[in-house]
């Protein structure tokens, strides 16, 4: 089992910026893909960005790319998400995941999630 928990959320501008961070425990981490999902209001839930375990790899969602940048550090059992330029459709919970596999985008691949995280950016 891996347990996730999520921080970093809040209110900001648009085109500010925020840093989430998602610290795990249980098994060891470097063994688990991460990824970023998001679920606005009245949305299916999304992905965002996902990395492979020893970060060699990272994938992002179009409307991420080159405004969010997905990172680890398996020394802290952590995954963050730093997004710039955020815009009101950014709005949503935000939640980290992991899975014993890199590369999908679907979100029942995933075997590990967070609670989340609310990310609201005003106009």
């Amino acid at each position: 089992q891996v347990q996730l928990v999520e921080s970093g959320g809040g209110l900001v501008q648009a085109g500010g910026s925020l840093r989430l961070s998602c610290a795990a425990s249980g098994r060891a981490f470097n063994n688990y893909a991460a990824a970023w999902f998001r679920q606005g209001p009245g949305k299916e839930r999304e992905f965002v960005a996902a990395i492979s375990r020893a970060a060699l790899r990272r994938d992002y969602a179009d409307y991420a790319e080159g405004r969010f940048t997905i990172s680890r550090d398996n020394a802290k059992n952590t995954v963050y998400l730093q997004m710039n330029s955020l815009k009101p459709e950014d709005t949503a919970v935000y939640y980290c995941t992991a899975v014993d596999r890199y590369g999908s985008r679907r979100n029942y691949d995933y075997d590990y999630w967070g609670r989340g995280t609310q990310v609201t950016v005003s106009s």
